[in-house]
């Protein structure tokens, strides 16, 4: 489970490309909306922590070979919605605006109420509920 939250992360950082924004951080911190950005990293904490209880269950599920589709098809939709909003969904590209980039419709996290964040929430309650389906089948 440690071994898919840090692999979960490392992923998320490289794709993220946050490691961009490190030295910008530093840089402007006397700018920077601290409160957001560490609740930002918190609900990326805590998606990469779903996403490993979750990915541990499937497997386990998968061995006892017990039915659970809908849990692992939530459980995915979760894991690649953490993957698209990025660790910082204001200050940072991620999957999304990437994908979207590619056709040349532009978009970004900030034109949303709360800057990306309600996106990460939302993730986080799809792997709740992929977790609580995982653990229905027990």
């Amino acid at each position: 489970m440690f071994l898919i939250f840090i692999l979960y992360l490392l992923l998320n950082f490289i794709l993220s490309g946050f490691y961009n924004t490190l030295p910008a951080i530093i840089k402007y911190a006397n700018s920077i909306d601290w409160f957001k950005l560490g609740v930002s990293i918190v609900l990326t904490v805590i998606i990469g922590l779903l996403v490993a209880f979750n990915s541990v269950l499937v497997y386990i599920k998968h061995k006892e070979r017990k039915r659970c589709r809908e849990g692992i098809a939530t459980a995915g939709v979760g894991s690649v919605g953490g993957l698209i909003v990025g660790i910082c969904p204001l200050c940072i590209t991620g999957l999304f605006p990437l994908i979207f980039g590619a056709i040349g419709v532009s978009f970004s996290f900030a034109s949303l109420p709360f800057e990306g964040i309600e996106i990460q929430v939302l993730v986080v309650a799809i792997l709740l509920v992929s977790l609580r389906m995982l653990k229905k089948n027990e």
